[in-house]
């Protein structure tokens, strides 16, 4: 994540921070029971803090909605039925964009406490709108807040915003849906928008015939009123929180089983039956394992057009990114296939963790995302064995100690006050490490412990919410996790543990692990670690809880190699000191499977790491893959070549002829064997279509001759067919990127992008799109998509941007575009969105994580750039 944009993107963004409370304050402003007549200018705003007051609680929501899909509008009332605990004549909540007609305030008989109209007051910096009533509203009572409001539909992708779809005429068609999380239920109707607010919603939508409309709650009543317009009122919600809520006006089409629906667009309907059958299957699956009945009537899943996350969870409405819900066979990929199947899991995970039991402040929201991401894994490999999404578990772990070894990480649960700063916990951190360190917790507890411990949590917490501690307590029964998980969660960073061998002892040593070091780094950092190794001796995983900074086991003298951390259970870096690495690099010229398939990408993974921090020299980690031409599994032989790559990545951008050109020699020479047992086709398991997918892309883009006359071939055969020949999803974006480089392609390209009606298909054709070595088409594509949104949508810009700057002739491109337009892409996403944070990462904007990956890779130069020219002209010659 960026944990905080440096200063000057703030400023250029117009942002200010503002000094908060870092609790939630429950002190009501003196009341009084008469006050200036309105009009005065005597009133003030009567709070000061970003988190709302406590005093007043939110128990019910009575919704009216009327959207104009043509004026692109709407109006709105909602009646807030509260509870007020102490004495006051201020109620304050949020509300953002909104233009409030009329307040009333009503006793719990709903009569009118005031003939007057009410004073509202707004503070926008705070997102906070208060309305003064003249009449104490006395501790222990209910009242009613009725509000009038209105407001344009979102050009955005928050709070109550427009979408659009093109048909296959050429028509364009309006929808509005809406997308909360977290902090922008505000933006729609004004709220207690804060996740510890929890309340029941009784929501009706007004809409024309032609349309549908869609809430959290099955319709219970449909109502004709006399201008012709239809009156949805949908049955009342389970209490929950207000990022949660949910509607839709649409024309879409559905396709049911069960409880469960998935709606998209006419003329996509055809790919929903995948994600139907998908979403039954999973909601099985979670109702067993969590012993606790899915809590509403439906689940409905929708294709939203226009969305910038992969998917969002309301409960009971989940919306999709398209590429996230529908599955076209025709045109989608192994690797597709897996990201639909997985978004489904993780979203309806969430019914459960972050809907059913909800964290008490944004500060824990890993307890949401965290395990979501984990729950992918457990209920995709349970209900779809073939997909082996055990092979991507590691990409996920990986993925999540790059960012936890860089200076800038942070802790699991950090502080979080403003809505930037909690936008900006929805990253690496919160999603993958959560995700790793539960699966190490699991590994601990055993998976019948960890099971009971979850079910325990979720009942204990149901329609309420939730802190780290409750986790611990539920999971551990009558164990103590708490000082254990606390080094986990409350500690930034990811831990080394460095291995030596004395005799028949293991000495251990843990320290923080950091790719680049500064000399400010605090040197004392201690985890809790549940150790785990495997011996030549015996096939017995051994375990052992280090808890101090140096630790020692007997192993045994007849030991003859040694391998910790086993299957990469634990959310822990190995450094084997002394003959370590040379006995295993030994042991996998030998006998490679005398390892699991883990166990040997976990080698690698470390060998690597530890080369970019300068403690492994770059050989030792270059002769450690040296067996992959013996490797059968698809995992360890991505994750070597895949370090391969990288370094060549870096060398053909840093412009050093000579490495390159023998790097790339070498790869071509060395996978020749693999790379020519490759079919061009979408035969084979979900991991051998991986494989071809990704090794194809990497030899056509080395300058494979094989490679680039095979998609030559097949480019025009696609052309040949005006376009309409179905390439084999597998190698269509590799074929794609071939057939860019020259004039005719990239623009018969961009027409079939045009008109294409598959977000999937239309993606593999972006990618080859900003393949392009023509500067003047990559300016075409970032600037059209900047400045219009048609032909490439808005919400894809992030991964258009990332796509040029990726291109060695595109990367100074994308920066300068960034520079130029930033207001614009802050006007277009939100400050601290990971859509934001792709962006800058992506073009090596100013932040801390950007700044962290230019020093790692003008250190790895440095150190490794000797070693690798030496290495390869060994090699070669």
């Amino acid at each position: 994540m960026v944990r905080f944009l440096v200063l000057a993107l703030l400023s250029l963004a117009g942002v200010t921070q503002t000094s908060a409370s870092p609790t939630q304050a429950s002190e009501p402003p003196n009341p009084t029971e008469e006050q200036p007549p309105l009009g005065t200018g005597s009133l003030s705003f009567p709070w000061s803090h970003l988190r709302l007051p406590g005093y007043i609680v939110p128990l019910h929501y009575h919704l009216l909605l009327h959207p104009n899909l043509t004026m692109l509008s709407y109006s709105g009332t909602v009646r807030i039925e509260l509870q007020v605990q102490n004495n006051t004549n201020w109620v304050v909540l949020h509300s953002k964009g909104l233009r409030i007609t009329t307040a009333t305030m009503l006793d719990q008989n709903l009569a009118h406490l005031s003939d007057k109209v009410l004073p509202v007051l707004h503070n926008p910096t705070h997102e906070q709108t208060a309305i003064f009533s003249p009449r104490v509203l006395s501790g222990g009572q209910k009242y009613f807040l009725f509000l009038e409001f209105g407001a344009e539909l979102g050009e955005g992708f928050y709070g109550f915003y427009r979408s659009t779809y093109r048909t296959s005429s050429g028509e364009t068609r309006n929808l509005a849906s809406t997308h909360f999380e977290p902090t922008s239920a505000r933006m729609a109707f004004p709220c207690f928008d804060e996740p510890s607010f929890k309340a029941n919603y009784s929501v009706s939508i007004r809409r024309s015939r032609a349309h549908i409309a869609l809430s959290n709650m099955p319709v219970e009543q449909t109502v004709v009123l006399d201008d012709g317009l239809m009156e949805d009122r949908f049955a009342v919600s389970v209490r929950m929180s207000s990022y949660l809520v949910a509607f839709i006006v649409c024309d879409f089409r559905s396709v049911s089983a069960t409880t469960v629906s998935v709606y998209a667009a006419p003329e996509k309907w055809q790919h929903t039956h995948y994600a139907l059958k998908a979403a039954v299957k999973l909601l099985e699956f979670y109702e067993k394992y969590f012993n606790i009945k899915y809590p509403l009537p439906k689940q409905d899943l929708v294709a939203i057009p226009d969305f910038q996350a992969g998917a969002m969870e309301n409960w009971g409405l989940i919306t999709f990114r398209e590429t996230s819900l529908l599955y076209d066979p025709a045109t989608s990929s192994g690797s597709d296939r897996v990201w639909v199947t997985m978004v489904i899991a993780h979203e309806l995970a969430h019914q459960w963790f972050g809907n059913l039991v909800t964290m008490q402040w944004w500060n824990d929201i890993w307890l949401n995302e965290g395990f979501a991401r984990y729950m992918e894994y457990i209920s995709v490999n349970a209900t779809y064995p073939k997909l082996r999404v055990e092979d991507y578990l590691v990409d996920t772990c990986f993925a999540a100690i790059g960012r936890d070894s860089l200076n800038s990480s942070r802790p699991i649960s950090s502080a979080a006050e403003s809505p930037t700063q909690i936008e900006e916990m929805f990253d690496t951190v919160s999603y993958n490490k959560g995700a790793c360190v539960l699966h190490m917790l699991r590994h601990y507890l055993t998976d019948q412990v960890f099971q009971s411990g979850i079910v325990r949590y979720l009942r204990r917490y149901s329609y309420s919410n939730a802190h780290n501690q409750d986790l611990w307590d539920s999971l551990a029964n009558h164990l103590d996790l708490t000082s254990m998980m606390n080094t986990w969660t409350l500690q930034t960073g990811v831990p080394l543990v460095t291995v030596t061998r004395q005799g028949s002892h293991l000495l251990l040593k843990q320290e923080r692990f950091l790719r680049t070091a500064h000399p400010s780094d605090p040197a004392w950092f201690l985890w809790h670690i549940p150790l785990t190794y495997r011996t030549d001796t015996s096939t017995s995983i051994h375990r052992h809880l280090m808890t101090t900074l140096t630790d020692s086991v007997d192993v045994g003298e007849e030991v003859g190699w040694v391998k910790v951390n086993v299957d990469m259970a634990g959310y822990y870096l190995v450094h084997y000191d002394g003959s370590g690495w040379d006995d295993l690099i030994q042991l996998l010229k030998d006998n490679h499977t005398a390892l699991t398939f883990m166990d040997r990408t976990h080698l690698i993974h470390n060998a690597f790491q530890l080369t970019t921090a300068g403690r492994l020299s770059l050989d030792k980690a270059l002769d450690l893959i040296g067996y992959l031409r013996s490797e059968s599994h698809t995992v360890p032989l991505l994750e070597g070549l895949g370090y391969l790559e990288a370094f060549y990545r870096i060398v053909e951008r840093r412009d050093i002829p000579d490495v390159t050109q023998n790097l790339r020699t070498y790869i071509l020479w060395y996978f020749r064997d693999v790379i020519d047992r490759q079919t061009w086709s979408d035969k084979g398991s979900v991991s051998e279509r991986r494989l071809r997918s990704e090794l194809l892309s990497l030899a056509c883009h080395l300058g494979d001759l094989p490679c680039l006359k095979q998609a030559q071939r097949s480019f025009t055969h696609w052309l040949d067919s005006n376009s309409t020949l179905n390439l084999p999803a597998d190698v269509a974006e590799t074929v794609y990127s071939v057939g860019a480089q020259e004039d005719t392609g990239w623009a018969s390209l961009l027409q079939t992008y045009t008109h294409s009606l598959s977000e999937t298909h239309k993606h593999k054709i972006l990618s080859a799109l900003a393949s392009s070595r023509d500067t003047n088409k990559l300016t075409r594509c970032v600037q059209s998509s900047i400045l219009e949104g048609e032909v490439i949508r808005t919400q894809d810009l992030d991964s258009l941007i990332a796509m040029v700057a990726r291109n060695p002739r595109g990367h100074h491109l994308a920066w300068s575009y960034v520079q130029k337009y930033w207001s614009t892409l802050v006007d277009k996403f939100q400050l601290g969105s990971f859509s934001i944070r792709n962006i800058i990462i992506g073009t090596t904007f100013l932040t801390e994580v950007a700044m962290d990956n230019i020093q790692k890779n003008i250190l790895w130069l440095q150190r490794n750039l000797g070693t690798l020219r030496s290495w390869l002209d060994q090699q070669i010659d």
